[in-house]
């Protein structure tokens, strides 16, 4: 990132981590000294397809992109002009064309910086918000940026509290990645995940009294657990996770038939056999058969309200 001052040019590097939030508070990776900029007013993040993406968190005045606003998580490319309050940045990320290493002896350099991939067992949550295509006719674009972006940062921040972080933004939905340990205690953080779906539900429920949006906004969810294939890039201050497999597909074609069901939450099976354990039931978790696009036959979902969800975890309570 180039920073133009009264001084010269202030280059930032984007290194080193694989989040990075730009505002006007000092608890920044980014501080911009502009009244114009919100305490905490955009994020941009890395991901492990080597994408950068800017999310702004809400911002009063907007975050752009030469000159757009950016009202949804939008991919950087290189030499883009990122607007924050009064202050203008320029993305530098130069394309390259990658060349095969020699063989050679392992070095602890390689091994520091390369991709481990290990079969774990994991859960993969996708969240998508409703009707989102509809809204954004039907919204100013500042109340939509404003609005969307408090939304994703709300929801990153309950994602984080139930013991994950939110892995992929695609469009209007976010993935999240809960890779369970081999101490047994998967039922556990299946509890964390159900919880995580059900605050995430409230929170995007009362986002329409905080903004004039023109109805309350809503969310569907898919949830699958399965073993997959876990790609550790080992670099920054925690592991990044890149999961990788038909457990996570499976995961958003579960939350595309929440819509055919007329539902909230689908589920996968072996989902739902955690959660019998914990004392669900069919009569909260309805079985359905669905078809799902690149499945060649049905597949068995357990579907649900968020209401019926509620009252699981109001079981659960001593």
């Amino acid at each position: 990132m180039v920073l133009q001052t009264d001084s010269g040019s202030r280059h930032l590097s984007l290194a080193g981590n694989s989040c990075w939030t730009v505002g006007r508070s000092d608890d920044n990776n980014l501080v911009l000294p502009d009244r114009w900029i919100s305490r905490n007013h955009a994020m941009i993040q890395y991901m492990e397809t080597g994408e950068f993406y800017l999310i702004d968190l809400g911002s009063r005045n907007g975050s752009f992109i030469n000159g757009r606003r950016v009202s949804v998580p939008v991919t950087l490319r290189d030499g883009d002009m990122l607007t924050f309050g009064q202050t203008e940045m320029q993305f530098y990320c130069p394309t390259y064309e990658p060349t095969l290493p020699k063989a050679e002896p392992s070095t602890q350099d390689f091994t520091a910086t390369a991709t481990l991939h290990v079969r774990r067992l994991i859960s993969v949550m996708v969240v998508d918000i409703r009707d989102f295509t509809v809204m954004t006719r039907q919204t100013d674009e500042k109340v939509l940026s404003e609005s969307i972006g408090t939304w994703f940062r709300c929801a990153g921040d309950i994602i984080s509290d139930h013991g994950s972080w939110v892995d992929k933004y695609i469009g209007d939905a976010v993935m999240a990645v809960w890779i369970h340990g081999p101490d047994g205690a998967e039922l556990k953080e299946m509890m964390q995940i159900v919880e995580a779906i059900s605050a995430l539900s409230k929170m995007t429920s009362e986002l329409h009294k905080r903004f004039p949006l023109p109805f309350p906004l809503r969310i569907g969810a898919g949830l699958n657990t399965g073993y997959a294939m876990v790609g550790n890039a080992g670099s920054g201050d925690r592991p990044e996770y890149t999961a990788l497999g038909d457990t996570v597909n499976a995961a958003f074609r579960f939350e595309t038939s929440t819509k055919q069901l007329g539902l909230d939450v689908a589920i996968g099976e072996t989902t739902y056999e955690y959660l019998v354990k914990l004392g669900a039931t069919e009569d909260l978790f309805k079985r359905y058969t669905v078809t799902m696009k690149g499945y060649e036959t049905p597949i068995v979902t357990h579907a649900s309200t968020f209401s019926d969800l509620d009252r699981f975890l109001l079981q659960q309570q001593p």
